[in-house]
């Protein structure tokens, strides 16, 4: 089993101080993927957030151009939020290092312990199993930060309640 990540409070305060802009790797242009959630969170927070997703370059995500590796990006980002399996992150990590980017940060379920200790010995900041979109309005007292007013509103029924039917059977 592997050991549960502790991270303090004031240093993940201060990482999400000091990030302005992020590389998301893994991005989606699905509106109903977490990762635009968090995109849409992170820029209203005033974050500027580069999309990264080889499968989606040339389109734009929340008016953003997407790209197609670390590499392609115009700058050097402060942060790469992760959006991908556990399994995917080594190169992700090697490219990040190779960059000089001084945070990587793995979304919630990501974790590759080595790729991690790599990171750190090479003087970057890396969080694992953790949302910034969460952090953030947990470490800041948002009120929005599980997706509540979001912006984003829908008159949409489940198909038992347009049928008539309550979707419990009452």
């Amino acid at each position: 089993m592997t050991a549960p990540l502790r991270y303090d409070d004031a240093w993940l305060r201060a990482i999400l101080k000091d990030v302005k802009t992020i590389a998301m790797v893994g991005a989606s242009t699905n509106e109903m993927r977490p990762s635009y959630f968090a995109m849409l969170y992170l820029q209203k927070k005033g974050f500027t957030v580069w999309p990264v997703n080889p499968r989606a370059v040339g389109e734009t995500i929340l008016g953003e151009k997407v790209y197609g590796t670390l590499d392609a990006l115009p700058v050097r980002p402060d942060m790469v939020d992760i959006f991908r399996r556990s399994a995917e992150v080594a190169p992700i990590v090697d490219d990040a290092i190779r960059l000089g980017i001084p945070v990587i940060w793995m979304q919630l379920g990501v974790r590759d312990d080595a790729a991690a200790a790599k990171a750190e010995a090479a003087g970057h900041r890396v969080v694992m199993d953790r949302c910034p979109k969460i952090e953030y309005g947990r470490l800041f007292g948002e009120i929005g930060w599980l997706g509540v007013n979001r912006g984003v509103v829908s008159a949409k029924r489940s198909s038992a309640r347009q049928l008539g039917r309550h979707p419990h059977g009452r």
